[in-house]
């Protein structure tokens, strides 16, 4: 019987892959004479193939036809069911780590969001960092491609500002059609956009390397980088051997999350002659220029008094660790510049955790890998927000659409970006109080909800006064922290969206 891979369960297919890049990991414990995680990850990548395997059979033939929210639901399940998959090697490999951790870990990497219960990172060995960093870089191709063939038809995940339809409603509107689409357009997405997100780890990871950085280093950086999840196997860029070199290139890379127009226009409801016509990249280039200036300006002012202000070596470290740290921020990725501590010890200020943790809010692109409210939002927002000041000013004025038409913000795309704004509000103060009920300090529970929901986990080490620990968290913390971060990855609209009367028709 043959065997058609269109035909096989989306979930399937994600855990065949899954297995398959089990061995990776396989060969350079091998490599590295760790026998036993060599075993481990072998074994596992066997046992899930297998079992993939004989699923697929199982149901080959017997699917109905699939819907676009079909592939939404399948979305989630792999969210909520993979990360158990992908504990299988981690929890056999490290004997004496409980499950809800490990489970823990991969839900953090598959989402992105790159918070860890293993720190230090010699408590992992190079192979279990680099099982990690592959899962957290599966991730952000899998967020890559639902944009392109779940996201944007059903016009969620910030496409709902400039689509024509409603939010969680299919806005093709060739009926028929519609039932053959969903997997021809998730085929169709991933040949288009997997060959660039693999060049683009390639060529950064070549540069990296050129550089100076080890070969795995510079890999785990690579697939941090354009994956946004800021995992890495030696505590960040700031202890690479490429040094401020490797930051500068991997700056130029992290701008592929300011706006999904930089590598793809496949989901682009309006078209631009250019880029600098995206009002993302412009607003995200505005606030990589505006906040770190602020910051150089207080910390400027922190040296006169401090009377370091001769110092013209440091000021230049410390505009560049702003520079670099802010756009990393605000891309969710969350690496931390070698300079940025130059910058305190130049002022004897304190880090402006405050700042890290709004910009992680504000987030990235649309259909990018970064997490947050995102930009497109933000500016549809400041659309309204200037109307409203206009009719202050001239309550009679009739305002037109030029402005907001010429960007392609729908008619109502401010009213659902504020919904989403709410939505967002209300689930960071739900998972506040119940991380604070359950213990912990208000200032670190409002950390660990916003590193959650942004998708950006090395806000919990450098957003508040003292790192924090995540292996002293219990269960029950570390399962609200999994859900804050599966809600952040496919955002409360996807997650109204999958309670749709349409999803449960027969």
């Amino acid at each position: 019987m043959k065997l058609s891979l269109s035909r096989i369960p989306l979930l399937v297919q994600m855990a065949l892959m899954s297995g398959g890049m089990m061995f990776v990991p396989a060969v350079v414990a091998n490599r590295q004479n760790d026998d036993h995680v060599a075993q481990m990850f072998f074994y596992s990548g066997l046992l899930v193939m297998f079992a993939c395997a004989l699923i697929a059979l199982a149901v080959q033939g017997t699917r109905r036809n699939l819907r676009i929210i079909d592939n939404l639901k399948a979305m989630f399940l792999a969210m909520l069911v993979l990360p158990a998959v992908l504990a299988i090697p981690v929890y056999e490999s490290l004997d004496i780590v409980p499950f809800v951790t490990v489970y823990f870990e991969m839900v953090s990497s598959l989402t992105t969001t790159g918070m860890t219960t293993f720190e230090p990172a010699s408590m992992l060995t190079e192979a279990l960092h680099l099982w990690r960093g592959m899962v957290g870089w599966m991730g952000g191709l899998l967020m890559w491609v639902a944009a392109a063939a779940v996201l944007a038809p059903l016009s969620l995940g910030g496409f709902e500002v400039t689509a024509l339809g409603d939010a969680g409603q299919n806005s093709n509107n060739h009926g028929q059609m519609q039932r053959a689409r969903p997997m021809k357009r998730w085929s169709r997405a991933a040949r288009a956009l997997v060959p660039i997100y693999v060049g683009l780890t390639f060529a950064l990871w070549v540069m990296l390397l050129i550089l100076g950085d080890r070969p795995i280093t510079a890999l785990m950086h690579a697939m941090a980088t354009l994956s946004t999840s800021g995992i890495s196997g030696i505590g960040g860029v700031a202890d690479a051997a490429s040094g401020v070199a490797g930051e500068l290139v991997i700056f130029l890379f992290l701008l592929f999350a300011l706006s999904r127009g930089t590598f793809s226009s496949d989901t682009g409801a309006v078209k631009r002659s250019n880029l600098w016509d995206d009002p993302e990249l412009r607003l995200g280039f505005l606030i990589v220029v505006a906040v770190p200036a602020m910051l150089f300006m207080r910390h400027w002012f922190g040296a006169l008094e401090e009377e370091a202000i001769n110092d013209s070596a440091a000021a230049i470290k410390a505009a560049w660790g702003g520079v670099f740290t802010v756009l990393s921020f605000l891309s969710t990725t969350g690496f931390e510049s070698s300079e940025w501590s130059v910058a305190r010890e130049w002022s004897g200020l304190q880090t402006p955790g405050l700042i890290l943790l709004a910009l992680a809010m504000v987030g990235g692109g649309v259909a990018t890998t970064a997490g947050g409210v995102k930009l497109l939002r933000v500016y549809a927002l400041y659309l309204q927000g200037l109307g409203e000041m206009e009719r202050l000013v001239h309550p009679n004025v009739v305002l037109g659409r030029r402005r907001a038409a010429a960007q392609g913000i729908r008619r109502r795309g401010a009213v659902i970006a504020w919904v989403f704004f709410m939505l967002f509000a209300l689930s960071l103060a739900a998972v506040t109080m119940v991380l604070a009920v359950l213990g912990n300090s208000f200032q670190e529970a409002l950390i660990l909800a916003i590193s959650a929901l942004t998708t950006t986990g090395p806000l919990t080490q450098v957003a508040g006064e003292f790192p924090i620990a995540i292996s002293s968290l219990g269960a029950p913390e570390k399962l609200i922290i999994c859900a804050a971060m599966i809600v952040g990855r496919l955002e409360a609209l996807a997650i109204i969206a999958l309670m749709s009367p349409d999803l449960w028709q027969k």
